[in-house]
């Protein structure tokens, strides 16, 4: 499996970002997106705090505590990313609002192509090489095909096929939800989380990191007076980070073939990589929490 992993990585990745797409759009209509651009107060929100204040939180957290090295770029890198597509899944599943959680997504991942070099820049310019730039020809492509061509054509199917839409969208959802135990599996087969060599102090650390995202993802919508299923879609946004894109940007910095990078740029690779197995470890549990009791009827 770990061998097969490494060769169809970029695959199994798309399969779950393309099968969650076109389940959430099978649940969607134009009307919903409407309702959003109407009232973008919760969309802006959403934005700003992934591009502000997860910035300023990672400053703080790096800056007391004192990490440095592989783990301070990879937590570094981790609040330099937008919100995956992953988080529109968890949201759904929440019973949050999915129309609001991929705008978030869509914008933060387009602005991404301007705020992610200058987060790393403020946080670690001293790791950066000179001649560092996003891959923003593959960042599009990724929106384009994964995101907003599966999201229309499941939008599509519900306004010509209603009736066998929710079973279609049921079905690519569980088969979303199997591509990221792909994903899951075949990082650990593969050696990439190897616990024991990253060691338990950077992994209580990686872990505080994460715990802090929740608290701030949880606390600032509801502070801000956002209703409950905006509030979710919001929380999720801030706790899921695109770790593809997180990798995307690793292999930028500290390509697998440099040597003299090579044992600080593993150290990267598994930040973002553990970083991304713990919020699939959390997502269920804020779920659970989130969806206990009748099911809300949907207006």
């Amino acid at each position: 499996m770990g061998e097969l992993y490494v060769q169809y990585e970029y695959w199994f990745a798309t399969f779950q970002l393309v099968t969650a797409m076109l389940g959430m759009g099978a649940t969607l209509t134009v009307r919903d997106f409407g309702d959003i651009l109407r009232a973008p107060r919760a969309v802006s929100i959403g934005v700003a705090i992934q591009l502000f204040l997860v910035p300023v939180m990672a400053y703080m957290f790096l800056t007391h505590l004192g990490i440095s090295g592989g783990l301070a770029i990879g937590l570094a890198l981790v609040a330099a990313i937008p919100g995956g597509t992953t988080s529109n899944i968890f949201t759904f599943f929440a019973r949050g609002n999915s129309a609001l959680s991929i705008c978030v997504t869509a914008v933060s991942t387009l602005a991404c192509l301007v705020s992610t070099p200058l987060i790393l820049s403020l946080l670690i310019s001293d790791s950066l090489p000179p001649d560092f730039s996003m891959p923003t020809g593959q960042i599009m492509m990724e929106i384009a095909l994964s995101l907003l061509l599966p999201l229309s054509l499941g939008m599509l199917l519900l306004y010509l096929y209603p009736a066998p839409a929710a079973q279609f969208s049921k079905w690519c959802i569980r088969a979303s939800l199997l591509g990221i135990v792909l994903i899951i599996i075949g990082s650990t087969s593969a050696g990439r989380l190897d616990l024991e060599a990253f060691g338990a102090a950077n992994i209580g650390l990686v872990a505080l990191f994460m715990l802090m995202m929740v608290v701030v993802g949880a606390a600032v919508p509801r502070l801000m007076r956002l209703e409950k299923r905006d509030a979710i879609a919001v929380e999720f946004e801030v706790i899921v980070r695109n770790s593809n894109l997180g990798v995307m940007i690793k292999a930028s910095l500290f390509p697998a073939a440099a040597a003299s990078t090579a044992q600080l740029g593993d150290t990267v690779l598994f930040t973002v990589l553990l970083y991304g197995g713990l919020q699939l470890l959390i997502a269920p549990i804020l779920i659970r929490l989130y969806t206990r009791g009748p099911k809300r009827e949907e207006g």
